[in-house]
């Protein structure tokens, strides 16, 4: 006779821990930080368009770099399995 695999009992608790609140408050943050970055340049004179304003490295290379970086940590927070309950094949 096969052997029958047993079913995982639901417990009624989370599988978040602390540590996974940790990385995603951390992901939140560099999230914000790379919105910051982003936003902000008034110009001081509507009639005149400064190209350093709007094309800038910050803007455009920095930020979404930032952004990006804030989601894969939230996907990684997501993802990542607390300590004491991971499973062993």
């Amino acid at each position: 006779m096969a052997d029958k695999k047993t079913k995982p009992v639901y417990t009624g608790s989370l599988n978040f821990s602390k540590e996974n609140y940790k990385w995603m408050i951390i992901g939140a943050a560099v999230i914000i930080i790379g919105m910051i970055l982003l936003s902000g340049g008034e110009n001081k004179d509507p009639n005149v368009f400064d190209q350093n304003l709007v094309y800038s490295a910050r803007r455009i290379t920095v930020a979404p770099i930032l952004i990006l970086l804030g989601f894969a940590i939230e996907i990684f927070a997501i993802l990542k399995k607390p300590a004491d309950k991971k499973e062993t094949l």
